[in-house]
């Protein structure tokens, strides 16, 4: 009996023991969440392009964006600040999740566009999603006089774009956006045998690249490229190289930049810029917008 005692007695001690040992034992890590990233640009624009941003649900907000005359003019009217400008105001919603509405006026051809935007996919912390995807559409009425139409169908113009987007790290962000531009109405002349030409096809294909990087928590260096890639027979636009500096708050977004578009709109940029970098034919230019969260 004294040996079974002490046969129980050493088998309580190691259970208690196992026991104490498994309270001890570091309990594993459950497998992170997979989240989107956050802040892969400071703003829904990036100088002359939409960027993948898509502002959270209620948010409103407000756009100023200008650009001033070619500066290879020189001093004649100090390198394009004292030339015609363009200007564009525009106020955008999110109605909902993933989605931002809008309307804008631009003063080149008195064009005012109505757009949309939707995130479709968003890059993720574990990177189960390496990119964001994200789709940008307008639709856009040239309001100037009668006379510039035969019918009014021809005042119309859409845009078409997918962006797609990589948070490289916390500083770096690229992306790159293959679109679609389509003009109702393209010009024409008459050739020898008395027949209607078009100078340009009313679609066009093109591709931009943007990058962002921060130099510091609220500023960062900005550069874009874009390439047409439609080919037409005549009046061929020109591709634009663009860099800047931009500074963000939790609210506003300020950049001012150098490129060589002049139109704001995107389609008229895309179609038919007509300003050469080779040429030094770049305008000074600056983007503002202001957020309320509703």
């Amino acid at each position: 009996m004294k040996k079974m005692k002490n046969i129980l007695l050493l088998l309580s001690l190691g259970l208690l023991a196992g026991s104490i040992q498994a309270q001890d034992a570091p309990a594993e890590k459950a497998p992170a969440k997979s989240k989107p990233v956050k802040n892969t640009f400071g703003s829904v624009w990036l100088m002359d392009n939409q960027t993948s941003l898509v502002p959270i649900k209620g948010t409103l907000e407000f756009d100023i964006q200008h650009r001033f005359g070619v500066v290879n003019n020189g001093a004649s009217d100090l390198f394009g600040l004292f030339a015609p400008s363009n200007i564009r105001l525009g106020v955008n919603y999110a109605p909902v999740k993933n989605l931002f509405v809008g309307i804008g006026i631009t003063k080149e051809r008195n064009q005012l566009d109505l757009n949309a935007k939707y995130a479709l996919l968003q890059q993720t912390t574990d990177n189960k999603m390496p990119v964001s995807v994200t789709y940008f559409g307008n639709a856009v009425v040239d309001t100037r006089n009668k006379s510039n139409f035969r019918y009014d169908v021809h005042r119309l113009s859409y845009f078409n774009q997918l962006i797609i987007a990589r948070k490289v790290s916390e500083k770096f962000s690229l992306q790159v956006a293959p679109s679609f531009s389509w003009f109702n109405n393209v010009e024409a002349y008459v050739d020898k045998d008395g027949n209607i030409q078009k100078k340009m096809k009313n679609g066009h294909l093109a591709i931009s690249t943007l990058g962002r990087l921060k130099i510091t928590e609220k500023s960062a260096i900005i550069a874009g490229y874009d390439q047409p890639l439609t080919q037409h027979t005549t009046n061929n636009p020109h591709p634009n190289i663009c860099f800047g500096f931009e500074t963000t708050t939790s609210s506003h977004a300020f950049q001012v930049f150098f490129g060589n578009y002049y139109g704001i709109v995107p389609q008229s940029n895309n179609m038919f810029n007509k300003n050469d970098f080779r040429d030094g034919q770049f305008v000074i230019g600056f983007n503002i917008t202001r957020l309320w969260n509703f």
